[in-house]
């Protein structure tokens, strides 16, 4: 048996938590509540209403949804527009592609070809670049 010869032993000092001690003027506050009490005057509390709960923003998000309830228009994102698919759909026949293929080609999921042609699609500018090139096809300026 070879060591330092001694079983090991551990330091254990116990750790005492204390909560901050209060600011000067909450122990003022707490010793007028105090002398209030022992003299039997009436003490009024008064209930934060976001004590204890994590509800900051809740006026603000409140205003928000009022205003979005109270919106009459009916907002709604861009499509891709029909010629824009037709031109994507007739592109990629005459390649002879399929969705996954030309998805394959300018590195994007099928899932957005598919998109794009059934008309679903946000239309991105990034994206339709890569479809022109992939195609040999120009798909916009025909605004």
């Amino acid at each position: 048996m070879s060591g330092t010869g001694g079983p090991i032993s551990q330091d254990w000092a116990p750790v005492v938590l204390r909560k901050k001690a209060p600011t000067a003027a909450a122990r003022k506050d707490e010793k007028a509540v105090n002398a209030a009490r022992r003299s039997g005057a009436e003490i009024e509390t008064v209930k934060k209403s976001t004590a204890g709960t994590n509800k900051a923003a809740s006026s603000s998000t409140s205003l928000n949804t009022r205003k979005l309830d109270e919106e009459t228009e009916i907002l709604t994102h861009d499509k891709v527009p029909t010629e824009l698919k037709k031109a994507i759909i007739q592109g990629r026949n005459e390649k002879k592609l399929t969705q996954s293929q030309l998805a394959q080609l300018i590195n994007e999921k099928p899932q957005v070809i598919q998109e794009y042609e059934s008309g679903k699609a946000i239309p991105n500018q990034q994206i339709i670049t890569k479809l022109e090139r992939a195609l040999g096809v120009k798909l916009r300026g025909k605004k």
